[in-house]
């Protein structure tokens, strides 16, 4: 049976590997890993619009990895399309670099419960296998820690490098063309970072658990028997 400090660190390290797991879950089923506003560059020049009349072809967008909404504004007032990566937009994209975003996601969540059954293992028993111990549990989480970080990685090369949104944008598109004005990444996004740190700190929590606390020591006192006028007597 481990310590009470064992115990309670693997707890709270179980307690890290559910709230990171629950994160990258989130993260990938949510559409707010990219946000922006988008420019009908067509309708303006149609008009002739100049930059008081901009707002009236500014449009929204956002997206995550399989799905989004993109509010358009052609002088027409505003129309809202629903946007699906999968089947046929993924192909207009950076296939692989998009696939391999859910894959690592999907591997760094496998890793996080494995780690989460070795803590729980460690929370209730002494391992007798150092690969079940600390040490696997560091194996695990980094494993877990990388591939969430080459998720990110890669999704911010597709953004950055392979002008992701501007693809979504203008899917489908045959008669206006629609230009970036500014793009942000999303709490989504921020979601799978926030999964990668928990990592970092369950790191900490594991090599605190190694600390022995002193024990403490219950000195007893030995009771010396009283001698009394009446003791001595007999």
């Amino acid at each position: 049976m481990p310590s009470l400090w064992k115990r309670l660190t693997f707890s709270f390290a179980t307690l890290l590997y559910v709230l990171s797991a629950t994160l990258l879950l989130v993260a990938l089923a949510t559409e707010r890993w990219v946000s922006g506003r988008i420019l009908c560059g067509t309708g303006a020049e149609l008009v002739s619009a100049n930059c008081s009349e901009l707002d009236k072809f500014t449009g929204h967008i956002y997206y995550g990895l399989f799905q989004g909404q993109k509010t358009r504004r052609c002088g027409l007032g505003n129309r809202s399309t629903k946007i699906y990566i999968f089947p046929t937009l993924v192909h207009t994209l950076n296939t692989g670099l998009h696939v391999m975003v859910i894959v690592f996601l999907l591997v760094a969540v496998g890793f996080t419960l494995l780690s989460l059954s070795f803590s729980i293992y460690n929370a209730r028993k002494v391992p007798y296998q150092s690969i079940k111990g600390p040490t696997g549990l560091y194996i695990w989480n980094t494993i877990a820690g990388v591939f969430g970080s080459l998720a990110v990685l890669c999704f911010l090369a597709a953004v950055r490098h392979h002008r992701l949104t501007e693809r979504v944008s203008n899917y489908q598109e045959n008669l206006f063309h629609f230009s970036i004005l500014d793009e942000r990444l999303d709490w989504s996004f921020w979601l799978g970072v926030a999964s990668i740190a928990t990592h970092g700190v369950v790191c900490v929590v594991v090599a605190m658990s190694r600390i022995k606390l002193p024990k403490p020591q219950n000195k007893k006192q030995s009771e010396q028997p009283t001698v009394t006028a009446e003791v001595l007597m007999y």
